[in-house]
């Protein structure tokens, strides 16, 4: 859409699944990807097939969301190479196995450091830069586990927390030009949710459904700000 071509935007957790897809449906509209993961080897991968055959460019960057350098790093790579930031899709997630009870302490901190720290260095990075030009779109992906808490209920938690921030952003950038969205996956088939127990009563939802609810929020226009998508399997 021409809406979005030429904008920036950065995908984390972009090397597979719900970011990965995200991120090529974004190039296939005109926009200039940066592509964050730790595996620089699949990010290299999706670099290269947006480069080759979409609209926009592509940057991998490798990076671990969960320091607060790297991503500060990361950012500054992606300003050098494409100028301003316009979007920013908060997509890196852990969904691990340790519940409370089972005492995982090293489980439950992973998914702290990405679900929850990722989420705010990541806009601590991209945040002044857009209030400065009164322009910006933050998009945090979050989970229907942050509206029912599972046994999971660490990693529920976790997604509590990403709809706390972005309800929050909500209302600290009103009325500054920049726009905060979060999205609530159901269970999408992706690596993450092959060892899940979902039953066979639903299909999954397919990682562009995802893709194609960041598009819509994307291409509202400039006075809209569609805070809320809640995607589920029917």
């Amino acid at each position: 859409m021409e809406k979005l071509k030429g904008k920036t935007a950065i995908v984390t957790g972009a090397s597979s699944g719900i970011g990965a897809t995200i991120a090529k449906q974004l190039a296939s509209e005109g926009v200039n990807v940066v592509l964050a993961a730790r595996s620089m080897k699949k990010l290299r991968d999706i670099e290269q097939e947006i480069n080759t055959q979409t609209h926009g460019k592509a940057l991998a960057v490798q990076t671990d969301m969960a320091s607060k350098k790297q991503v500060d790093d990361m950012v500054q790579q992606a300003v050098h190479t494409f100028g301003y930031i316009d979007i920013f899709v908060n997509n890196a997630g852990q969904m691990l196995t340790g519940t409370v009870t089972s005492g995982k302490v090293e489980q439950w901190e992973k998914m702290i450091d990405v679900n929850i720290k990722g989420v705010l260095y990541g806009i601590h990075a991209v945040l002044p830069s857009m209030l400065e030009r009164s322009t910006g779109h933050l998009i945090n992906i979050a989970s229907v586990s942050g509206f029912e808490v599972t046994k999971n209920s660490t990693y529920s938690a976790t997604k509590f927390a990403v709809r706390a921030i972005s309800m929050g952003l909500e209302k600290e950038l009103a009325k500054t030009g920049v726009r905060v969205t979060n999205i609530s996956p159901g269970m999408v088939d992706t690596r993450l949710s092959s060892k899940s127990t979902w039953g066979n009563e639903r299909k999954k939802l397919a990682t562009q459904d995802i893709a194609n609810a960041v598009v819509y929020t994307l291409t509202q226009p400039e006075y809209v700000n569609v805070n809320e998508i809640t995607v589920r399997p029917v």
